[in-house]
């Protein structure tokens, strides 16, 4: 039911109707008060009424801090989505509310972006915000449309293929030695990366408990894809665990994301490996293990690919040895 009074020099409409929150807006003329009423009236009939009240007073900005202490800390890889996220939060169209928040907005946040970072970066973080508000609709109650969907993302970078020499690798190794101001835990992290091929995320959520050092094993309960795995440890490996002390909250590596990548930035910059990301020594190790296991589906039980189509990405043969082994 509608009903109509003039208020402060203005029209105001209220609607009002059993099992639907009333709603009241001000207008300039009589006219234009019952004619919003009406549409009201006739969206609530047809079932097609969407209720952007929460969405006008709610903030980008707000969601994001609520998905921050919601649901960040249930996934996979937690501490790096919340550093990217709070970085976010500091740029203007955190500022905006969810209803302002259209494909305009978006596609200018693209764009501002890309001048600062790369394509992939840009990517990622656009998936953030449909995460975002997918969430938002589905679970907070915030009745918008998904503006991200209509953006153009840039095109996807082509995968890198930075594999690491050894000669650089020992340089790498001298510039993470530690020394005053150097985490003594930097090093031990980039040989076990190398050895293992294992993720960062991964190397660093593991436990005493889950190493093995008499059958040589590390046993990865929560993996990026999902499924547990059992990782092969070399003999190089198994000397850096057996050198390392031991933490008290049983951590074989006692330390967070945020500091093992500014560490590893020191320590490739006095290298004078500038060019060279973590995820590299991934690439390294996986290239190096494919010249031992020729068995594809060996590889994969090691690195933890499931599918052969990305693990082609890592995997460089040597050509020589090909044609020897065709010979």
């Amino acid at each position: 039911m509608a009903s109509i009074r003039f208020r402060s020099n203005k029209w105001q409409a209220r609607v009002s109707r059993k099992g639907e929150q009333s709603l009241v807006k001000t207008f300039q003329t009589k006219e234009d008060a019952e004619r919003w009423a009406r549409s009201i009236e006739v969206e609530w009939d047809r079932g097609t009424y969407t209720n952007i009240h929460q969405a006008q007073k709610t903030t980008f900005g707000e969601l994001i801090e609520r998905y921050l202490r919601e649901v960040t800390p249930t996934m996979r890889g937690a501490n790096a989505d919340s550093i990217r996220l709070k970085a976010i939060l500091r740029r203007p169209i955190a500022q905006l509310t969810t209803a302002q928040l259209n494909s305009s907005k978006i596609a200018q946040y693209r764009d501002t972006r890309l001048k600062e970072v790369s394509n992939g970066t840009v990517i990622r973080e656009l998936a953030y915000f449909s995460s975002i508000i997918n969430h938002a609709r589905r679970e907070w109650g915030i009745n918008i449309a998904n503006p991200v969907h209509l953006v153009k993302k840039p095109p996807t970078p082509q995968g890198r293929n930075r594999v690491l020499t050894h000669e650089e690798e020992v340089r790498l190794l001298h510039a993470c030695e530690p020394k005053a101001n150097r985490n003594i835990y930097t090093r031990p992290f980039v040989i076990l990366a190398l050895e293992t091929a294992m993720r960062r995320g991964e190397i660093l959520s593991l436990t005493w408990e889950n190493i093995d050092l008499v059958k040589r094993t590390a046993y990865l309960s929560i993996t990026k894809n999902g499924e547990s795995r059992t990782v092969p440890l070399s003999n190089r490996a198994i000397e850096i665990l057996q050198a390392l002390p031991r933490s008290i909250d049983g951590r074989v590596l006692p330390i967070n994301f945020a500091a093992l990548e500014t560490n590893f930035k020191r320590a490739r910059e006095r290298a004078n490996l500038c060019d060279l990301r973590i995820h590299d020594l991934r690439h390294t190790a996986t290239t190096r293990l494919s010249q031992k296991l020729c068995n594809l589906l060996e590889l994969s039980a090691v690195t933890g690919h499931k599918q052969l189509s990305m693990l082609k990405r890592y995997y460089h043969p040597n050509a020589e040895l090909l044609a020897k082994k065709i010979a």
